[in-house]
């Protein structure tokens, strides 16, 4: 899929705009048990569909790890402390200034508007899991944001954090920067994104054409 000037950029916001890996491993106590416990907890939201308590979600991967299911609780009461990575906020602001910003995030009402405050930015629209009813990747997330910002898919552009994102957003008609911080596998089938970086310093770039 090619894309000329999007009309507006949408984010991930967990994995694309923020390092939440970090707080999770905090959380876990050491980095082996964070990154297990999180990859648990992303195959149960990209797998959920319609939306169920994401603080469950987050118990179960937990538990399913053999970590105690009270990691959660821990996760949601620290999540003021989630830190964007370092070139978000420069990046973010230099977008703002030409395109509307959305976040689509699968997590809750509360946690999502708690993360998103944590980029510096004023999003134009924050749609989560639980607003819009469904986890990524159904299409409704995507959907929602497009709508509230008046803007047709195809004049759009995704910037996912995770490889699971590749396949929703393709799916909702968007576009897709995949922001791959850690170096994640390709899934097989996955569609090809525009881009693919380390760091979401190419975006203004590619925004600007």
């Amino acid at each position: 899929m090619t894309l000329l000037r999007p009309k507006a950029v949408l984010f991930d916001l967990l994995t694309a705009l923020i390092d939440s890996w970090s707080l999770w491993n905090a959380v876990a106590g050491n980095a082996a048990d964070g990154r297990r416990w999180r990859a648990a907890y992303l195959e149960r939201t990209y797998g959920a569909g319609e939306y169920r308590p994401y603080e469950a979600l987050v118990r179960e991967a937990a538990v399913a790890v053999g970590l105690p299911g009270v990691l959660s609780d821990r996760l949601a009461e620290r999540y003021g402390e989630l830190n964007a990575w370092p070139e978000a906020p420069a990046v973010l602001g230099a977008l703002r200034a030409i395109v509307p910003l959305a976040v689509v995030t699968n997590c809750s009402e509360a946690l999502g508007r708690v993360a998103a405050a944590r980029t510096g930015i004023a999003f134009q629209a924050v749609v989560t899991a639980e607003r819009a009813g469904f986890y990524k990747p159904h299409p409704r997330p995507y959907a929602l944001a497009l709508a509230e910002l008046g803007v047709a898919a195809q004049d759009a552009l995704f910037v996912a954090g995770s490889a699971y994102d590749l396949f929703g957003a393709a799916e909702a008609g968007l576009a897709v920067f995949w922001h791959d911080r850690i170096g994640m596998a390709m899934p097989p089938g996955a569609p090809p994104p525009l881009c693919r970086a380390a760091s979401l310093e190419p975006l203004c770039a590619l925004v600007l054409g």
